[in-house]
């Protein structure tokens, strides 16, 4: 009787254990990995599912697919500091503080050369820890035992000062930080060191954050010579086949990502996040060179991209052509995703909350320029401000808009190359719209 009693209780303490593991297990499994995956200067319409006739990108179509893919995405700004940055916290431009790629300063030698990065990175410190003041998605999955990497574009110092818990970017000026030094590798010379991180967090049971941010189909467009030769006959120049040839890359690299996430069998338990930093048109005249009305500018060609969410079993596929979206719903998503509460101050919305995407009337951008001259003082570069609601979407002028003074209005839907300004033919539409504009972010300081 006495060794009955004696074994019972070991038993029952093993059992509590195995029960006890056998639930940490599973909790672990419920939290979903969680993949960024950012194209850097690429156009709205240059992919295979968005209707481009020569472009081909058959993972990313696959990706949307098998996603709740937007076709009416924006970003935040159409220019990539302040876009990554609204990306990675959740707040807009003039939240977060970094509103364009460097501050304002006079040199006398030319710019990205050693000593100019050094008296950058001075002057970048101050908007650096304006920055710095927002918590960012890999510091905020790490109250959950998330694990995090940084890799490709990255404008903000170290990898470590993003709350990463590794990654490739080490921002030391005098070796060429800047805007992703190491990390802009990624994809152009293989994906391993991501691959990498993944085998040492799945063997160490953490669930995971992936920032790829290649520097694709972004400039130097020096695709592989076979996928240069695909496109030259099919391009009205060599410039514009490179650059095609360049979203076929980051097509390939994507591909590469997501057969690792299969092979390792987390596809059913990874949330994969698509977007575009700001858009690109491809001057045919000059390589490496954006056209007007696109990259910088607040048209669409500047800022709208799809914008695709997967996750198989939670998130049901369906390519949603009507309501909007903006790259400011990322973060809350990512958050809702993880069981989390967004942050007090983002204005996104969860895209899985159907309720709130048909609430959703309206969304915001603004354009400033390349240049920022004072942290707390984002209006002073301020170029446009833009509102999309239904088929409308309003440009309003900024205060260091050297190029017009005027404000324009196009249906967007019907005229997505905003060709027709219908401002003076719709004067009630331009008051409401305004309106709405200034009840959300005046842009002049107050």
């Amino acid at each position: 009787m006495q060794m009955q009693l004696n074994i019972q209780p070991a038993l029952l303490l093993t059992l509590q254990l195995s029960f006890l593991l056998s639930f940490s297990a599973f909790a672990q499994s419920e939290k979903p990995n969680i993949i960024y995956i950012l194209s850097d200067d690429q156009s709205w319409t240059d992919y295979g599912f968005m209707g481009h006739p020569h472009i081909e990108t058959p993972n990313i179509d696959q990706l949307a697919a098998d996603g709740l893919t937007f076709t009416r995405g924006y970003v935040t700004a159409p220019l990539c500091s302040p876009s990554l940055a609204s990306i990675i916290t959740g707040l807009y431009p003039y939240q977060h503080g970094i509103t364009g790629n460097d501050p304002e300063f006079t040199f006398e030698k030319p710019r990205y050369q050693t000593d100019w990065q050094e008296a950058r990175s001075r002057l970048y410190k101050d908007y650096l820890e304006e920055f710095q003041k927002h918590p960012t998605v890999p510091q905020l999955l790490q109250k959950l035992g998330y694990v995090s990497f940084q890799s490709g574009k990255w404008w903000g110092g170290h990898w470590k000062e993003g709350g990463f818990t590794d990654g490739m970017t080490h921002g030391d000026p005098t070796r060429g930080g800047r805007h992703g030094d190491e990390g802009l590798k990624i994809g152009r010379e293989g994906m391993e060191p991501i691959f990498e991180f993944m085998d040492k967090a799945i063997a160490d049971n953490d669930p995971f954050f992936v920032w790829y941010a290649p520097f694709l189909p972004h400039s130097p467009h020096t695709p592989p010579d076979s996928l240069l030769n695909k496109y030259l006959p099919k391009a009205p120049t060599k410039a514009v086949a490179a650059y095609w040839a360049m979203c076929e890359w980051l097509d390939i690299t994507v591909g590469q990502l997501l057969d690792k996430v299969e092979q390792e069998g987390l596809t059913e338990n990874t949330l994969v996040v698509f977007v575009t930093d700001n858009g690109w048109i491809q001057d045919p005249e000059r390589p490496n060179r954006y056209a007007p009305g696109s990259k910088q500018d607040p048209q669409d060609m500047g800022i709208r991209t799809p914008i695709i969410y997967k996750w198989p079993g939670k998130i049901t596929p369906r390519m949603e052509t009507e309501h909007l979206t903006s790259s400011i719903d990322m973060v809350p998503t990512t958050l809702a995703a993880v069981g989390m509460d967004p942050l007090p101050e983002m204005q996104g919305i969860n895209v899985m909350d159907r309720k709130a995407l048909a609430r959703r009337k309206r969304i915001y951008s603004m354009d400033f320029s390349h240049d920022m001259v004072a942290v707390d003082q984002p209006e002073k570069t301020l170029e446009s401000r833009m509102i999309i609601s239904g088929t409308w979407k309003l440009i309003a002028p900024g205060p260091a808009n050297t190029n017009t003074s005027e404000i324009q209005l196009y249906d967007i839907l019907q005229d997505p190359m905003e060709q027709q300004n219908l401002a003076e033919a719709n004067p009630k539409v331009v008051k409401q719209l305004l309106a709405s504009l200034d009840g959300w972010w005046p842009g002049d300081g107050r």
